[in-house]
């Protein structure tokens, strides 16, 4: 009965965009870090997919699960389950250096504060609901 409390609540889903904004920081620090890389492309996880998937997920945990299916974000792995969103990114084309480098410091600074801001609501989002929970064990009548 525990793990169904989990289930059906949000924690699953904030579970995962925290650990999708953890992520892609890793691979925009990394932008930064190559920023004097010769021939280094941007590299991004596009966020926009990872919601359509975080969507679809959502939608199929829904529907009735059949033996042996997992939930909308269980499941383990780590950086390697975004793989499939990872894109080298061509939006900043027009900002090629001599050496060949796209890398927008500006650009990558303003992505991390916009992913800092995510990560952060998330997890304040998962504390709030922890300490409900808290409160309603702790409240409970003898």
């Amino acid at each position: 009965m525990a793990p169904d409390i989990f289930r059906s609540s949000t924690l699953p889903v904030l579970e995962q965009v925290v650990n999708f904004s953890q992520a892609r920081h890793g691979v925009l620090a990394g932008n930064i870090a190559n920023l004097d890389t010769p021939g280094y492309k941007t590299r991004d996880l596009s966020p926009e997919l990872f919601q359509e998937n975080l969507k679809q997920a959502i939608e199929d945990s829904r529907r009735p699960a059949s033996a042996g299916q997992a939930g909308a974000a269980s499941g383990g792995g780590g950086k390697d389950r975004f793989d499939s969103i990872a894109k080298v990114k061509d939006s900043l084309k027009s900002i090629l250096r001599h050496d060949g480098v796209d890398v927008s410091l500006e650009h990558q600074i303003a992505e991390i504060s916009k992913n800092h801001a995510q990560h952060n609501l998330a997890v304040n989002l998962m504390s709030t609901q922890f300490r409900q929970l808290r409160s309603a064990i702790s409240e409970r009548q003898v």
